[in-house]
């Protein structure tokens, strides 16, 4: 098979890593990647995943046979439906079924119609409304902007003043004229859960735990992940049943009913509540960095179940994973979510690359030259796996040791939930 791979970040570099391990892959391209997922795949440079009309020529010009999409702003974009009408097999939902990411409001109304247990909520025009409303409710209350906002659009404020000095800021974050959603505080644990979906047939694919705060002890702003680990030890076999029957299989069928059906990777974001499993928000596409931990765990050919998901066909199917478990740091440049600078230089790789169980996987890099450079926010992902958590997590750690980039950070605390650090 010929296999188009979108997307250019950590999670594009696990899901290419993956892929060509398959003894039915014989040519993967990569539009835009990066210089690790060049190891992998022939890299088409110069085109933007907005422009349709140009993948689809691609696809044409190649004789692809399976376009895999990494991010979620081209599915939101309808990609997938430009994909379809042509005639090319495309694993990424439609753009009316992203919207359970591209809107928040979405989600939530569908979670109502539908009696899918997520926390109560408000949807507000206007700054006057919200604020009355969170002075009736109180705090703690977590306060969203609609729309992508690439896991930034969130404020959680524990205090009434800092909710009512929140509004202004939330509708700023989002498109001028839309609604900002209002919700109840979930206490728990999160926990990331994924399901590859075909329309009908729902197939566990893993559980991870993500690390959103870019700083040591959860402080500091929400970021794009800078940890995860796998499999998650709060999820278990019982929270993962009622997950699957009272939020995800519900969801697929009333999209399906409504003549929207899912077909891809449906990504539960839960809080374990004292009640049970509540969805706190959908993303249709693998996580980033939870694809990285549940890939380096996946056993057999993850094309195979990419393919039946896009066709229709996953019943049948299993997902088998190691026993061992995985985890990934983040290296992200200093400054990161803020401003951060580009261009500075990378070495060490291969040294880390070599430390038993570890894989690095390429997030935001670009080759100048013969150097490897940071252009992005988070720049790399070390990944490892372990007989348990504490294992992985010390391989991945002195993997990072051995990068030589002083222009970089990370957590030195991921796993601390599961290790009680």
């Amino acid at each position: 098979m010929k296999v188009l791979l979108l997307g250019s970040g950590g999670r594009e570099h696990a899901l290419a890593w993956k892929l060509a391990q398959s003894p039915r892959l014989t040519t993967l391209f990569a539009l835009p990647g990066n210089p690790g997922i060049a190891r992998y795949a022939r890299c088409l440079e110069g085109i933007p995943l907005t422009d349709h009309d140009a993948i689809v020529t691609v696809c044409g010009a190649e004789d692809i046979d399976l376009v895999v999409v990494g991010p979620e702003a081209p599915l939101v974009d309808g990609i997938a439906d430009r994909l379809t009408a042509e005639g090319i097999p495309v694993f990424g939902p439609k753009q009316v079924a992203a919207q359970l990411e591209g809107s928040k409001l979405f989600t939530k109304e569908l979670c109502k119609a539908h009696n899918i247990p997520t926390a109560a909520f408000g949807r507000f025009a206007e700054p006057a409304g919200a604020r009355a409303f969170i002075e009736a409710q109180g705090a703690p209350i977590v306060l969203k902007a609609d729309g992508l906002m690439a896991g930034k659009g969130v404020i959680v404020a524990m205090t009434l003043d800092e909710a009512l000095a929140a509004v202004d800021e939330v509708f700023a974050m989002g498109v001028p004229g839309t609604e900002i959603l209002i919700e109840e505080f979930l206490e728990g644990e999160e926990v990331s859960f994924f399901c590859l979906v075909d329309g009908e047939t729902v197939l566990p694919f893993g559980s991870a735990q993500d690390h959103k705060r870019a700083f040591d002890g959860d402080q500091g702003p929400n970021t794009g992940g800078m940890g995860a680990y796998s499999p998650a030890p709060v999820f278990t076999p019982e929270i993962e049943r009622r997950t699957l029957a009272e939020i995800v299989k519900p969801t697929a069928r009333a999209l399906a009913d409504a003549e929207a059906e899912f077909r891809g990777v449906l990504f539960a974001g839960l809080m374990i509540t004292s009640a049970g499993p509540k969805l706190i928000e959908y993303n249709v596409r693998f996580g980033d960095p939870e694809c990285q931990v549940l890939l380096r765990r996946l056993d057999g050919d993850l094309l195979a179940l990419l393919e039946a998901t896009a066709n229709g066909r996953l019943a049948g199917h299993d997902v088998t994973f190691r026993d061992d478990a995985a985890l990934a740091i983040v290296m992200a440049t200093r400054g990161y979510p803020g401003d951060y600078g580009k261009g500075s230089v990378i070495a060490g790789l291969d040294e880390a690359d070599a430390v038993e169980g570890v894989t690095v996987f390429h997030a935001g890099t670009r080759l100048i030259g013969d150097r490897l450079t940071a252009h992005g926010g988070r720049v790399l992902n070390i990944t490892a796996l372990g007989t348990d958590v504490r294992e992985a997590r010390a391989r991945a750690y002195e993997a990072v040791s051995l990068i030589d980039w002083p222009e970089g950070f990370c957590r030195t605390d991921i796993a601390w939930r599961a290790l009680k650090l």
